[in-house]
């Protein structure tokens, strides 16, 4: 079985984060996400952690779903790996993917790629490589006359011939697994930082009679790491250019990209158009002929066709056919918004179902409730769903007329038809095509205010004169 062991044990101190380096997110999504990401696509589905500086935190992320091994010095890359010898003598029949958990541009083609050619090769090792019109700062590539690899030179030992080559390492590598067991016995902490190098496998294959190979990857992203905010911002902005150009090539139109940010998972269809200010996120879906934007934060949330949302927060919902919303209408876990609704400004909605053609235009509150089709809200209605210890539903049926300022105390029912006068507190249920009027006594004490005002604008004079 063919099997991946992901360095994470990195603390990035010049990120100044309280969290493993690899833990730092590139469109919401951790570095180390991304890596295993790339590995399961490729199905290496058998997969070593090695953890370090804060180890809960990756524990914590990966939830028991794959293998870990703690490095608890961090004594150089070979040393990382030794940490997980148990995992690798566990199945050492096939071959094991060595990457880094901050690198989070490795794609699954190259991976499949590389392993074929290791195979074919019949290689101890295989290091993926990428070529950079600018390599600084990149260990280079120095070929064997085979085509495999004689060496790897870091940019510090490398000469003035060697500094112009191209070809860098990307700290990705295949080996075989029994010969990697074995060349990491072989690795000793002779050098100036007294670490343990993985890139000194290399010399070590080659001095045993193995053969070591290379494979170029057309995807020059793969080398692309994280050391300091900067780099983490650069890594953030790779993300979201190619993801948007995904999208543009599918179909999907972009008036402005300024500030617009889409997660790996979401799926738009073409027609659609995103307009500035838009956060797509999880794994939201978006039909075609839509108009997103501007400013709306959509999560989690299925959208249907020809919807127009305008700064709108959707979280894990359901928004069908011909629907219009916004601005400024937050929509919250657990709702279904059907085809044809309207909803306006300053409008609120939680785990409820909102029927077709119904209209909600304005400061209204609707949660923990079922509401029919063709049902008008007026402004300032409230479905008052919490009695402080418990939620209560609301039911509304078909072609209720919701007076302004209504007060709907739950659990409470209108049957069909149902108008409720505005201002109205409703405790009880309401027939079908019944008006319901509840409304306190209304008690008015004349003169009152005029007294009062005396006293404010004389205060010379006593009240009752």
């Amino acid at each position: 079985m063919n099997q991946a062991v992901i360095l994470a044990g990195g603390h990035g101190k010049r990120m100044k984060a309280e969290i493993p380096k690899p833990m730092l997110e590139v469109l919401d999504v951790p570095m180390l996400g991304w890596v295993i990401r790339a590995c399961e696509k490729a199905e290496v589905s058998r997969i070593c952690v090695v953890t370090g500086y804060k180890a809960e935190f990756i524990e914590c992320y990966l939830n028991g779903a794959y293998e870990t091994a703690l490095q608890s010095e961090r004594l150089g890359t070979g040393h990382a790996v030794m940490q997980a010898e148990k995992f690798l003598k566990a199945d050492a029949e096939g071959h094991t993917l060595v990457l880094c958990g901050d690198a989070p541009f490795m794609d699954s083609d190259t991976i499949r790629a590389a392993l074929e050619l290791h195979t074919a090769q019949n290689n101890a090792v295989t290091v993926i490589t990428a070529e950079l019109a600018d390599p600084k700062g990149y260990g280079r590539i120095i070929r064997s006359e085979s085509d495999g690899i004689a060496a790897i030179v870091e940019e510090k030992d490398a000469s003035l011939a060697q500094k112009k080559i191209t070809e860098v390492n990307s700290g990705a590598y295949w080996f075989r697994t029994a010969d990697l067991l074995e060349l990491l016995g072989g690795l000793t902490p002779q050098n100036a930082q007294g670490e343990y190098y993985l890139t000194d496998t290399i010399g070590l294959a080659l001095s045993r009679g193995l053969r070591a190979g290379v494979y170029l990857t057309e995807n020059t992203d793969v080398i692309l790491g994280a050391n300091t905010r900067k780099d983490l911002l650069h890594l953030r902005e790779t993300a979201r250019r190619k993801i948007l150009d995904h999208h543009m090539e599918n179909g999907v139109d972009f008036t402005c990209i300024e500030g617009v940010v889409i997660g790996t998972e979401v799926e738009i269809e073409a027609g659609t158009v995103i307009q500035p200010g838009t956060i797509l996120k999880g794994k939201t879906k978006i039909g075609r002929g839509c108009k997103i934007g501007p400013n709306c934060l959509i999560e989690d949330t299925v959208i249907g066709e020809h919807c127009v949302l305008n700064a709108v927060q959707a979280y894990s919902s359901v928004i069908e056919n011909n629907v219009k919303i916004g601005p400024f209408v937050h929509i919250r876990p657990n709702s279904r918004i059907r085809s044809g609704v309207k909803i306006g400004d300053f409008v609120e909605v939680k785990n409820s179902v909102i029927g077709e053609q119904t209209s909600i235009a304005h400061l209204t509150y609707v949660g923990d409730s079922d509401v029919g089709r063709k049902v008008n809200f007026g402004c300032g209605t409230v479905t008052v769903n919490y009695d402080g210890i418990s939620k209560q539903r609301c039911e509304i049926g078909d072609s209720c007329f919701i007076g302004c300022n209504t007060n709907l105390i739950a659990p409470v029912k209108l049957g069909q038809g149902v108008y409720t006068a505005a201002g109205s507190t409703i405790t009880k249920d309401v027939p079908d095509y019944a008006l319901a009027v509840e409304r306190g006594t209304l008690k008015v004490k004349e003169g009152y205010s005029l007294r009062k005002l005396r006293t404010r604008l004389f205060p010379g004079e006593k009240e009752g004169k």
